[in-house]
């Protein structure tokens, strides 16, 4: 009875726009494993959502990453629309090893500008103080990378999606966001099934 009492009053204290973002977050995601294209109408609702929720808890970098993420999510959509008549779908494609290390000289040069950003501009304008701010920063630049080679349909957006999901599920937990801690732990799950399906797709194609 005590354990069913404490879940009723944890379940009633939750945020309804949260557990709105965290379902939307999660479909828009498994569809985008199973290369669905309708993850990115649904994945434009549940960003947008998530940038008040980033914007309320001081995680100003996860709310400017997520800026970024509905916009993306518009072009995405364009995108994959687009593909080559002879295809059904645009090709799942491999990284190349330019694109590694740009990604990589990106992720070290612009974490400690954004961390050092958050921090200064935060200050200047009485803000709350940013939480995390490095480690906000980091993951924001990684996901910013994700995200344009999910655009893109490269294959090992699914890899930095897994290794950030990991960092994020902390953070969230630390912030008391657990609906969205969980939805993070749920997304490194369909984000290692994204990368098998995907990685089949893309062994198909050389056939």
């Amino acid at each position: 009875m005590g354990i069913a009492h404490a879940l009723q009053v944890w379940w009633h204290g939750q945020s309804w726009l949260e557990i709105t973002g965290v379902i939307t977050g999660l479909l828009c995601v498994y569809l985008a494993a199973k290369n669905v294209i309708w993850n990115w109408p649904i994945a434009i609702i549940s960003t947008a959502i998530y940038v008040y929720i980033y914007g309320k808890t001081s995680l100003y970098a996860d709310m400017f990453q997520y800026v970024y993420l509905c916009i993306t999510s518009m072009y995405g959509w364009y995108n994959w629309t687009h593909h080559p008549k002879t295809e059904d779908k645009i090709p799942v494609v491999l990284i190349t090893k330019k694109q590694w290390i740009w990604s990589i000289l990106i992720v070290l040069i612009v974490t400690p500008i954004l961390g050092y950003t958050l921090i200064t501009f935060t200050k200047a304008l009485h803000y709350h103080p940013p939480a995390y701010p490095y480690i906000d920063s980091f993951c924001t630049c990684c996901s910013f990378i994700a995200q344009y080679f999910l655009t893109k349909k490269i294959l090992e957006n699914w890899l930095i999606w897994v290794f950030v999901d990991i960092i994020y599920t902390v953070v969230y937990f630390k912030k008391d966001l657990q609906i969205t801690a969980f939805m993070f732990a749920v997304l490194i799950i369909i984000a290692i099934f994204g990368y098998i399906d995907w990685k089949k797709d893309y062994k198909k194609q050389l056939v």
